[in-house]
């Protein structure tokens, strides 16, 4: 090596390790600026793919249900397809279940909401039923099939309305408010057939069970709201 390539090489040995010992050296403030485009570009993605562009169909959807005060606000379908407004049972206390023709529930459920209805109709007592195949297609049946099957089998004096999804994205607009105003303990969504919410004559939602709780162990509950001792 030249003497003249010797000093090049030690002044770049001399200048390397200067540069290393001035970035040692250099307090952790002072790469602050060269943090802020990789805290922009994080702020932009949240902001991009996790705020504004949100589906406008669900976002819509899920706004027009929180701007619902209570049930009475809905309006749903009976078997015959025809609108039902809710605002009709304002006053009462409400047994709101969704249901199914097939499921392990059914012969346990049906004839115990048909009892409850008989002991406290008169007292201002209302059970609506929402037939939903989301389970395991335990309720198959059309709209007409779901009606005799209830009304003959089981007696049903209570209105059974057309048949629903409960979760999803086309969930019944009444079954997103009473999920959103009480989960349940895995989550929000309707676990299973037979979940049924109490609504006060208010009608807000005050307690919600699992399918498993039978119509007359929450007896107590439906007296407390309709005043009966």
């Amino acid at each position: 090596m030249s003497c003249s390539s010797s000093r090049v090489f030690n002044n770049l040995i001399i200048a390397q390790k200067n540069l290393v010992f001035t970035s040692n050296s250099l307090p952790i403030s002072s790469f602050s600026s060269f943090s802020r485009p990789i805290g922009s570009k994080r702020s932009w993605f949240s902001t991009r793919f996790c705020g504004t562009n949100r589906n406008p169909v669900l976002a819509s959807r899920s706004m027009a249900t929180q701007s619902k005060q209570s049930v009475y606000d809905f309006t749903v379908k009976d078997a015959k397809g025809q609108e039902v407004d809710l605002s009709k049972y304002r006053g009462k206390v409400l047994l709101i279940v969704n249901v199914a023709s097939q499921c392990g529930f059914t012969n346990s459920n049906y004839p115990e909401l048909t009892t409850l209805y008989q002991r406290y109709k008169d007292q201002g007592l209302e059970i609506l039923a929402f037939p939903s195949n989301q389970f395991n297609g335990q309720e198959p049946g059309s709209n007409d099939e779901i009606q005799e099957f209830v009304c003959t089998r089981f007696k049903a004096e209570y209105p059974v309305f057309s048949k629903v999804d409960v979760n999803g994205k086309n969930a019944e607009p009444l079954y997103n408010f009473l999920k959103s105003s009480k989960g349940g303990l895995l989550g929000d969504s309707i676990k299973w057939n037979f979940t049924k919410f109490l609504v006060n004559r208010e009608g807000k939602v005050v307690d919600r069970y699992a399918p498993t709780t039978t119509p007359l162990s929450i007896e107590k509950d439906i007296k407390k709201l309709l005043g009966v001792a």
